[in-house]
């Protein structure tokens, strides 16, 4: 037998093996500072924007504290700067001049598309989606234009973005929903899913769209590295037109071909999901990442079957019963119907090196047959890799329909914070005010050339005892949201470690020590360069 089915069958076993449990996790503790901390947003609207409802984490004025961003459906979205404190509580100041603050948007996701070491921001809209160009302090403008992104009327509901090999901008994916013209609306038909490549040349512009046909209602898109092969390919959860074939997919991207769906015959499996988010880790120490599924009642926890290598079939088996993350029902609150998940995020809340799951729930309007009161899940990795649901101890097990979310260190002191975007409500945002005694270490990737955050690129931290744990650095994925900056790891009662970072291009670089409580750049060719908050 194969052993990631036998582990697998291990764990599900669990106490009927006569072993004992292992050790309860440590349950952070998380603090409500929403109005303290000068948040004031609402995704608000109809069925438009039942779906989406994001929000992004992303340094934009260069004082290494994350900003936050959160759409607003028929309300204008916010932004806000980050006026924390090291350590202190959370403060946020609203900057309607930013240029963000646009109507009709469902999400958005954040990278340097022209490598001039600004960030930009895609915006997803009920419409016309923009490029918004950074220029510098926090200001952005349009760009759909000077990047030559041909502009398409859809509601669209995800996004991922990749770097290609010698490409000077990043290809972008844009997912769409329903067809808003179809007299059938909301339930028409689903739209085309588009990819927009750079074209060949000295000037850096978009060539003509491709239509990623068949498309199915995306509600989130993922470029991922999945066998390890230094090409990309672009998962696709969708949501509807089972009737039409509808299912998950993975498009490959060959170099100078078109992209391709992989097909049954090639060891991609049918499955058919109500699919709202994706979130990936690499669980199992094996290199190879594993993809958190999102959908209505159980959600899915795909790991690549044995033997994983670079030339392995993409078929996976679903391992979340055995690791105890189906998350299919209301844990608290009295609600026995079924629940409903969106954005998730793997993310170690409680530094105790394992990494845990944060899942937002909400139900998508008032769908009789699904909870209406739907707490978010806080699941928490034990040492044996299950995980155990904590979110109502840790309080963060909010009734609110929620959406999108962000899970960062927002005060820069070294613990998670959350906040999560809620439909038709106000949104929230806890503090991590644990006094857990696990130490941490946060890294940032650069490097020259027009993928200047290593997009693509792994990072690897290597622990004491040999352990060794990685990130893969994407753009996309969650549900209609993410995030950029700062790669967190916890080290339990580690003093330190070693970390390399695996270039998009293939180069390893060295190990290299770093010290528990450290923010590290990590610029190419050169040593870890220790950094301070500035305040």
């Amino acid at each position: 037998m194969r052993l990631r089915v036998l582990i697998a069958l291990l764990l599900a076993a669990g106490p009927a093996l006569g072993d004992e449990a292992a050790p309860a996790p440590v349950v952070p503790r998380f603090v409500e500072e929403m109005a303290a901390a000068g948040i004031d947003s609402t995704y608000a609207g109809g069925w438009e924007y039942m779906v989406g409802g994001g929000a992004v984490a992303f340094d934009c004025d260069a004082d290494g504290f994350p900003e936050l961003f959160l759409a607003g459906g028929e309300e204008p979205a916010h932004f806000y700067r980050n006026r924390s404190d090291r350590a202190g509580p959370l403060r946020f100041e609203r900057d309607p001049a930013s240029g963000l603050e646009r109507d009709a948007v469902t999400g958005a996701y954040p990278l340097d598309v022209d490598g001039d070491g600004q960030l930009d921001l895609a915006l997803l809209r009920v419409g016309t989606s923009l490029l918004m160009r950074g220029r510098g302090d926090c200001r952005f403008e349009p760009a759909n234009d000077s990047f030559g992104l041909q502009a398409f009327d859809a509601w669209t509901t995800a996004f991922a973005a990749t770097w290609e090999r010698g490409a000077a901008l990043p290809t972008l994916a844009f997912g769409t929903y329903v067809d808003r013209r179809e007299e059938m609306f909301p339930w028409g038909s689903c739209t085309p899913n588009r990819l927009f490549r750079p074209e060949a040349g000295e000037r850096a512009r978009y060539g003509p769209p491709l239509e990623l046909a068949p498309s199915f209602c995306a509600l989130s898109m993922l470029f991922t590295d999945w066998n390890r092969s230094g090409s990309p390919a672009l998962r696709v959860s969708n949501d509807r037109e089972y009737y039409k074939g509808g299912q998950e997919q993975l498009w490959r991207l060959a170099p100078g071909e078109a992209p391709r769906l992989y097909a049954e015959a090639e060891g991609w499996k049918v499955l058919k999901v109500w699919g709202m988010g994706i979130a990936s880790a690499d669980l199992d120490g094996d290199r190879f990442p594993e993809y958190f599924l999102t959908s209505m009642a159980d959600n899915k926890l795909q790991a690549l079957k044995m033997p994983a290598s670079p030339h392995a079939a993409p078929t996976y088996a679903d391992v979340a019963l055995a690791r105890g993350v189906t998350a299919h029902r209301p844990y608290t609150g009295g609600d026995v119907r079924p629940s409903t998940a969106w954005h998730a995020d793997f993310a170690d809340v409680n530094n105790d090196g394992r990494l845990d799951l944060f899942v937002a729930k909400g139900n998508v309007s008032e769908m009789p047959d699904f909870a209406a009161n739907d707490p978010n899940n806080l699941l928490l990795q034990r040492e044996d890799g299950t995980f155990e649901e904590a979110g109502d101890r840790a309080g963060v097990a909010s009734m609110r329909a929620a959406r999108g979310a962000v899970v960062e260190d927002l005060n820069l002191d070294g613990r998670l914070d959350l906040l999560v975007v809620n439909r038709n409500a106000p949104a929230e945002l806890w503090r991590n005010a644990s006094d857990a005694p696990g130490g941490f270490v946060a890294v940032r990737p650069e490097e020259p050339g027009p993928n200047r955050d290593a997009i693509g690129a792994w990072i690897e931290l290597r622990r004491a005892d040999g352990s060794v744990s990685r990130r893969e650095l994407t753009v996309g994925g969650g549900h209609a949201g993410g995030r950029i900056g700062w790669r967190h790891f916890g080290l339990g009662a580690d003093k330190g470690a070693e970390i390399r970072v695996l270039w998009p291009d293939g180069e390893a670089g060295p190990w290299q020590a770093v010290e528990a409580g450290g923010f590290y750049r990590l610029a190419r060719g050169g040593p870890p360069q220790p950094w301070t908050p500035p305040r």
